[in-house]
């Protein structure tokens, strides 16, 4: 049955210190989107970011805790719409791709859309961020599955009960990667579309380090593997701790066998500590696992209990086509 009305779609950039590029982006969005209504999340700029945003005709409101992952829970939890397009306020990814996104999001039935970066591979130069991509999207494939190709980009679409049922728990750039996870647990509809990235204009900086934030998003990894697949997590270390303990036990035992003695009595009961251990982590994966499958039960339950939004239209009458774009976009 027809819907009455099209879909709200809302625009969310989260900003820090973008003022050399915001207004473009916004008012490159706002003619490519007439319909939607572009948000700035200003998470605490030392610049004239949010001027520049609001005189570009963007709705600016400001996020006190720095991360991008503060920004993100913000903005999901203030925005009400029915399609969310995220993208990053520094013009490294074209507006002129958004109506792919959101036609792919409504033709394939998809909670979420991910824009992958086709230069993903030399990351605007940086040779660093290149290497912790390759190293990390092929961790994330080995430990969650292969539903994403680009766990790091951060031009995506959701639907309304995507958005609405994602905890969001991350505070920086990890937050990708926990939105990965979270459509990877619950098995949601996801699709991918390979886009141009561009680089940064001159003057303006990544804020990503390479060598912090990639340690926090390890140290994600390592906590969403525990929370989502337990039994796997302390399997590990199980497995860890028993081989240990069967190489310190072996030559004790063989000794006894042959003397009746055991004269390295320290290293048994090291080795039988090691073997409790095993033990230990071992009964404690089986019973998170249970745990874990009933949390994702109930996450999967309040995910189907969200409205999905008025996403029913086609695809055609929601976004209009943009005219050809006569604004250089980013190599």
């Amino acid at each position: 049955m027809p819907q009455d009305h099209e879909p709200a779609i809302a625009v969310l950039l989260p900003c820090y210190n973008e003022e050399l590029t915001i207004a473009e982006v916004v008012l490159r969005f706002r003619e490519t989107l007439p319909a939607a209504t572009v948000y700035v999340y200003d998470n605490n700029s030392k610049d004239l970011t949010a001027l520049r945003a609001r005189a570009a005709g963007a709705i600016v409101i400001r996020e006190p805790r720095q991360g991008k992952g503060n920004v993100v829970r913000r903005m999901f939890a203030d925005i009400d719409a029915d399609i969310y397009l995220m993208a990053d306020g520094d013009g490294t990814y074209a507006p002129e791709d958004a109506p792919q996104l959101i036609n792919t999001l409504l033709t394939e039935r998809s909670d979420m859309v991910v824009g992958t970066r086709r230069g993903v591979t030399d990351d605007a130069g940086r040779t660093g961020h290149a290497f912790g991509n390759q190293i990390f999207n092929s961790l994330y494939k080995w430990l969650f599955g292969s539903d994403f190709t680009d766990i790091f980009s951060g031009y995506r679409v959701f639907t309304r009960r995507f958005v609405k049922s994602f905890p969001a728990v991350s505070g920086g750039f990890e937050i990708e990667t926990e939105m990965s996870v979270h459509a990877s647990q619950l098995k949601l509809p996801v699709s991918e579309i390979a886009l141009d990235y561009g680089r940064r204009p001159e003057g303006s900086s990544s804020k990503l380090s390479t060598f912090r934030d990639g340690a926090k998003i390890l140290w994600m990894f390592a906590m969403l593997m525990k929370e989502t697949q337990p039994l796997r997590f302390f399997g590990a270390f199980s497995l860890f701790f028993l081989a240990s303990s069967l190489l310190l036990m072996a030559p004790v035992l063989v000794e006894f066998a042959e003397t009746g003695l055991v004269p390295r009595m320290p290293t048994w009961v090291l080795s039988v500590g090691l073997l409790l251990l095993s033990m230990l982590a071992m009964v404690t994966g089986l019973i998170l696992d249970s745990v874990s499958r009933g949390r994702a039960e109930q996450k999967r339950i309040f995910y189907l209990s969200m409205p999905s939004g008025r996403v029913e239209r086609r695809a055609g009458a929601v976004v209009q086509k943009p005219q050809p774009d006569k604004t250089p976009r980013a190599a």
